[in-house]
């Protein structure tokens, strides 16, 4: 293992450890006194609907890959593949469309037999009501099926403690470029 690469496994390790002892401030004891009321707050359902645009080509790509094995390049499911994402979430398909968001993330392709990625990602909302808060998605995503499902395991801001499921439908995949537009039906529970 080289220097550099060692540097940075012992950064990532150091890192989280460090986090409880810079993390204090205003922002603690506000999330402290906001759980102290979670047992007597009502559940709320919130559906939101919008289009991810992963984009994989031209000049400005919103995913790129970051680490593959020696094999990658001769799977015909890129196994082995890690990737990096900050796509632009919008009201509507076209890429014209309103910007809601951000979808902040990795993911890898963990598939021999068929396309399929696990993804590990945030939905950063940017404008309205949820400016500033997020939802945690996790979950196996085979790509080249019509419809699927990733889990909602967790939220900030006004989705803390948020559960729920994205159902995704792919709107347009250029099998060229890579470019795709997928849209998400999210249903969340959150306090």
């Amino acid at each position: 293992m080289d220097k550099v690469m060692y540097t940075i496994l012992m950064l990532c390790s150091i890192v989280p450890t460090a986090l409880p002892m810079v993390h204090g401030g205003n922002g603690s004891s506000t999330t402290k006194n906001w759980l102290k009321k979670v047992p007597h707050k009502n559940q709320k359902a919130t559906h939101l609907h919008f289009y991810l645009h992963d984009i994989v080509s031209g000049p400005n790509p919103t995913n790129i890959p970051i680490a593959m094995s020696n094999s990658t390049a001769q799977s015909p499911t890129y196994f082995g593949l890690i990737a990096a994402i900050d796509d632009p979430l919008t009201l509507g398909p076209s890429p014209d469309s309103e910007i809601v968001g951000r979808a902040q993330g990795l993911f890898g392709s963990t598939s021999l037999e068929e396309i399929a990625f696990h993804m590990t990602f945030d939905i950063v909302l940017t404008n309205g009501k949820y400016n500033g808060s997020t939802l945690t998605v996790l979950g196996r995503n085979p790509f080249l099926r019509e419809y699927r499902e990733l889990s909602i395991v967790g939220g900030s801001g006004v989705f803390r403690l948020a559960r729920g499921t994205a159902v995704l439908n792919t709107v347009t995949y250029n099998s060229t470029s890579g470019d795709a537009v997928v849209e998400y039906n999210v249903t969340v529970l959150h306090y």
